[in-house]
């Protein structure tokens, strides 16, 4: 990512953080997440049924999940590194509350 990129990220994120979104949390199987459009990525790592936390209208997630109430309890959101994972994927790391 060009240092442009990693800045426009950051404003997204931090837009969103500061837009206060509540998070809700349902329980529900993978399939009916997948079919809500919730995205997962550790699939072999999931068992019957899965956390599905949405934050506002920008994101539906498979996860063990966050400990916040809104997404105006993250703070703030910044990139401290981003690195190739595995060929084609890019990792970034990154802080909140800072």
């Amino acid at each position: 990512m060009t240092d442009e990129e990693k800045k426009e990220v950051e404003r997204l994120v931090n837009e969103y953080i500061q837009a206060k979104a509540p998070i809700t949390c349902e329980e529900m199987t993978v399939a009916e997440a997948k079919a809500q459009g919730a995205i997962g990525l550790f699939e072999s790592k999931y068992g019957e049924r899965v956390k599905v936390y949405t934050m506002g209208e920008f994101s539906k997630e498979i996860c063990g999940g966050p400990h916040a109430s809104n997404t105006g309890d993250l703070v703030s959101f910044h990139i401290k590194k981003e690195e190739a994972s595995s060929a084609g994927v890019r990792r970034i790391k990154a802080t909140i509350g800072d």
